[in-house]
Order: C-alpha cells, then structure tokens, then sequence
C-alpha cells in the first residue's frame, strides 16, 4: 500500500487507488445523502482511532465504511438483508483490486455486521472502528469524542441533507418490498413505528412452536 496521504475535512485519510475507486463507487450508487453519510462515518473513525493511538489498516477501513451502505442503492439491490448484498458486492470490489484474503474477510464482516454492534465492537479493529464510525454518524454513538471543531469541519464538507428523513424512508421501503429481511435487525423498529400492517413474527413463537414434544 501506498504511504500517499492527504486531508479530508481536516482529517488525513490515505490516497490510495482502491480508496479512491470505493470512494467513486459511492458516489456514482449511493444517493447524496447517503455518500455524504458514507463519508462521515470514514472520517468519524480514523479520529476515532487516532484519538487511541490503534494500529489498523487504513484502506481495510476505507473501504468497509465508504461502501458499507452500497446495498440500499437500486445497482447492488437484492432479495437478502442489504448488509449482506453490501458486504459480497464490497468483497467483489477488493479481489478484484488484489487485496489480500484477511482484507477480504474483514470488509466483509465490517459491512455485513456494522449494524450488529452488540458483535462487531469485540471483533478486529477494523471490523470495530467501521461500526464506532457509523455508529457516530448515525446515532451519535461516541460523538462526543470528536472534537468540536473537526466534527463542524466534517459536517460542513459532507453535510446531512436530511438523513433522519431519508434514511427512515429508505429503511421503510426496504420493509416494505422485503419484509423477511428485516424480522431480526434494527430494521424491525422502523416497521414496527412507522409501516401499517407490519407484523414480524415473535421469536418467542418460533421456540413455542418448533416441532419437538417437550
């Protein structure tokens, strides 16, 4: 990899091919606001880590966090939960750009699980800084850590064009055309609040009613 650098919003961030090309990828396939997202979340996590001095490889981390919602643009749409369809479409992009397969194996896991906090915390570094970084733009999970001043700087470059919103309607479409998708995630609770007729089943129900006596 290359030691090119440069500085995003304040934040320097590797200047490598492959960085360069997912970072393209979103922009051409993810709506503004969810670039823009994509792009925060990246920066959010590389002062996370500087913040504790954390060794990780920095184009492993670019990747899994700029494309990690890649799976709700209409190009890489398909009948599995979206972090999925995200985390084999982002593996495709890295082989084919020759990383290595403990890259690959962390892409994945960092897309496919960055929703999963409760899991992808207490994985790699990688795999947990994708989901410290999202997390912090998402819901502002760890926000507080980041410097004023940087987090304005990041905000002013990529600015949230109404993300609450539109992310709330993005979500509320995918349950709508793929229900089964969202039975055991975050999803649930957007169906659950703001889609009439939404019923997941309880998992409860499924003990209940699994086929043995006892």
């Amino acid at each position: 990899m290359s030691n090119k650098t440069r500085l995003l919003a304040g934040v320097e961030v590797p200047e490598t091919p492959i960085v360069s090309a997912a970072i393209d990828l979103a922009q051409r396939h993810c709506d503004p606001y969810l670039f823009n997202h994509s792009m925060r979340s990246w920066l959010f996590a590389v002062v996370l880590a500087s913040q504790r001095n954390e060794a990780y490889d920095p184009e492993v981390l670019a990747v899994s966090v700029v494309l990690h919602d890649i799976g709700l643009s209409d190009a890489f749409n398909g009948p599995r939960r979206f972090e999925v369809e995200a985390a084999d479409a982002v593996r495709a992009f890295a082989q084919e750009r020759g990383m290595t397969q403990r890259q690959l194996q962390l892409i994945w896991d960092g897309v496919a699980l960055n929703s999963t906090p409760s899991i992808c915390l207490y994985k790699e570094t990688e795999v947990s800084l994708c989901t410290r970084g999202i997390g912090a733009d998402w819901g502002g999970f760890g926000y507080e850590n980041i410097p004023p001043r940087l987090a304005q700087s990041i905000l002013e470059a990529y600015p949230r064009l109404r993300m609450k919103q539109r992310f709330a309607a993005d979500v509320c479409g995918l349950i709508r055309s793929r229900p089964q998708t969202t039975y055991d995630n975050f999803a649930r609770d957007f169906g659950e609040r703001f889609v009439p007729g939404y019923q997941p089943p309880s998992m409860v129900d499924v003990l209940m009613n699994a086929p043995f006596e006892e």
